[in-house]
């Protein structure tokens, strides 16, 4: 495991649930609690392409059918709830996608408080701050007016259901806002993962938005966060958290880096932005870093040459 950030192995009984288990963040996030000693169940609707040993951990299953989840052992100590339909534009062309989101967050809270569990790390979005003048969010700056998408709407209201049974049911919770997370385990149409193969075959490449500045976030630096809330989750649950690199970068800069490191003879393309999607975002992890003593260590040229070894071997 090579992973920045290291915590010490030790004997730990806790049993853990990852929904989207074989996805990006699920991936990554399930070796690497095995490797800590924790026990770990997956879910997810696909078997894992990139460690199938992970495979006989996980329940293969959809959320939204009530048969499936009963599949998943009661006895569970933490769920992290990774799973969704999460590509923004993808939502905006069905927003269908929007619903079933909603939906199976809600299930998955049904199936918390019927059985007990009372604490769940959730995985959000910078989608919730929208478009607004100040470029660095902070926690407390969501105003759903600026609702930019129905893949936003579906994280805010995914927000909201998890703080309603808080309220109401006793259930703890930490949600993560994530931005842009990349580095491994992908192979969607992602910002990084389709600039990589597609400069790989020396294609043109787009870019939507000439003036688009994101906080990219390395996926080992995602990682060591949502670690950190497990680690820490009594003394920093009932919080809201981003967690992302604190800096930003233009899509035009990202994509230089990814060429260069790939000797890549790709023309890069600016088009228009695309609907629906947030044009300016740098996260303030201020909040992360005092309580949760989150660091992360990847700068976005590190990251990317790491990235694009690690897709070259696969």
């Amino acid at each position: 495991m090579d992973l920045r950030h290291t915590y010490i192995l030790m004997k730990n009984n806790k049993k853990i649930l990852i929904t989207g288990s074989s996805g990006t963040i699920g991936t990554r996030l399930f070796e690497t609690l095995l490797s800590l000693n924790y026990q770990v169940i997956g879910f997810d609707k696909k078997k894992n392409i990139w460690q199938v040993s992970l495979n006989n951990k996980t329940i293969i299953g959809d959320l939204l059918n009530e048969n499936d989840i009963r599949k998943i052992p009661k006895d569970i100590d933490l769920i992290v709830h990774l799973a969704a339909n999460a590509r923004v534009y993808d939502l905006v062309v069905e927003p269908k996608l929007a619903l079933e989101n909603i939906i199976a967050t809600f299930n998955v809270l049904e199936f918390a408080r019927k059985n007990q569990i009372k604490k769940i790390i959730f995985s959000s979005s910078r989608e919730v701050y929208g478009n607004k003048k100040e470029m660095v969010s902070r926690e407390t700056d969501v105003n759903i007016e600026r609702c930019e998408s129905p893949y936003s709407a579906s994280k805010i209201s995914d927000e909201a259901m998890i703080y309603s049974f808080s309220k109401c049911y006793g259930l703890n919770y930490i949600v993560c806002r994530f931005s842009n997370v990349y580095g491994m385990y992908d192979k969607s149409n992602r910002f990084v993962p389709l600039m990589i193969k597609k400069m790989k075959k020396n294609e043109d490449i787009e870019i939507f938005g000439k003036g688009k500045v994101l906080d990219f976030t390395y996926i080992d630096d995602c990682i060591f966060g949502i670690l950190a809330c497990v680690e820490s989750f009594d003394r920093t649950k009932n919080n809201t958290f981003n967690i992302a690199s604190g800096k930003g970068t233009n899509l035009i800069k990202v994509a230089g880096i990814i060429k260069k490191s790939l000797g890549s003879k790709s023309q890069i393309l600016l088009g228009n932005n695309r609907l629906g999607e947030v044009v300016k975002y740098v996260a303030d992890i201020s909040k992360a870093k005092k309580m949760l003593k989150y660091l992360p260590k990847v700068s976005i040229k590190e990251g990317i040459e790491k990235s694009v070894i690690w897709y070259t071997k696969k």
